[in-house]
């Protein structure tokens, strides 16, 4: 087999790129409004991506599922995780022997409902495009189904589902002196992706994404809340990291250290939830890495000037959000 364009569109149900992206904007929930394509080669990054050298990164998340077996299948064949740790009631997937994803068994769990507050995508960063373009060769040889395909300004990106309905991102970042600053707002676009651009990267006649790239980390988490404002408050003043994109009444994206994004939230589907039910699929916690003990002090008192009561563990503190997802604060 050699894979082409029209076997990665194939993926996604649709037969040109420009319908692939009507795929991404679903994913992202935002109205069409660019289609400018195009892109440029990104060299292999170092060690660890640059969203992962922040003061402040996520480190690793947790999903309440059904069938224990058959998600944590999908993320060993799609992904290529490595599984870290089992026991009869969870597993722990990771990358380069480092944890990234908790799957707690909830046999019992209903699905929890779209209109919800809570996770919209865990995205996993690619260490460089040349892994991205290994990773594409190897879902299409695979025949694995996405969702949409984006070219984001900052990063290339594939959007998916696993078979549980929990929203996937993967993608790989462009180098960081290629993005545009307007003072504190980034431009993030969203175009068609060069899939040509992406494939010539890789050896498209034959699967070489044997295993994770050891630097495979989660980049960040988009949430879905019932009033931005609100989540602001939790995930900007009270964690301490930075607007990127300005401000708008239906989505936030916040970082540290410049970033583009470590987290995003968005109502676009969810105005107006309440608490989400713990009894529910979905995200039950993810945790961001701080630099130090002294950070960790400030971000609790953050949260607790915020109106938010964080509770200390062995290394670091938990606090829940106004939707009840438990943020874990864990010092590096």
């Amino acid at each position: 087999m050699h894979v082409t364009r029209r076997h990665i569109l194939r993926l996604a149900g649709v037969a040109s790129t420009s319908a692939a992206l009507a795929g991404a904007f679903a994913a992202e929930g935002m109205a069409q409004t660019q289609t400018a394509s195009g892109s440029t080669p990104a060299p292999t990054v170092g060690p660890l991506p640059f969203a992962l050298t922040t003061p402040m990164h996520v480190e690793a998340a947790c999903l309440r599922v059904r069938d224990l077996d058959l998600v944590s299948g999908y993320y060993k064949d799609v992904l290529k995780l490595e599984e870290i740790s089992r026991t009869k009631d969870e597993m722990v997937l990771g990358a380069g022997g480092v944890a990234l994803l908790t799957l707690q068994h909830r046999p019992q769990a209903t699905i929890e409902d779209m209109g919800t507050a809570g996770l919209f995508h865990i995205a996993y960063l690619m260490p460089s495009r040349q892994d991205l373009a290994r990773w594409l060769v190897h879902i299409a040889m695979a025949r694995v189904p996405v969702s949409g395909f984006a070219d984001h300004s900052v990063s290339e990106a594939v959007y998916l589902s696993d078979p549980e309905g929990n929203g996937i991102e993967v993608y790989a970042d462009r180098p960081r002196d290629s993005w545009t600053w307007n003072g504190d707002v980034v431009t993030m676009g969203t175009h068609q992706l060069d899939v040509d651009g992406i494939l010539a990267l890789a050896d498209t006649k034959r699967d070489t994404y044997a295993a994770v790239p050891p630097a495979l980390r989660i980049g960040h988490i988009h949430l879905k809340v019932g009033d931005v404002a609100k989540g602001f408050e939790f995930y900007g003043t009270g964690a301490g990291m930075q607007s990127t994109r300005g401000s708008r009444p239906d989505a936030a994206f916040v970082s540290s250290g410049r970033y583009h994004h470590h987290v995003a939230i968005n109502s676009w589907n969810s105005q107006g939830a309440g608490p989400r039910d713990p009894s529910t699929t979905g995200l039950d916690w993810f945790s961001l890495k701080l630099q130090n003990s002294t950070m960790l002090k400030e971000r609790v008192a953050g949260f607790e000037k915020a109106g938010f009561t964080a509770q200390e563990t062995p290394n670091g503190a938990t606090v829940r959000d106004p939707w009840g997802t438990t943020l874990r604060l864990v010092v590096a």
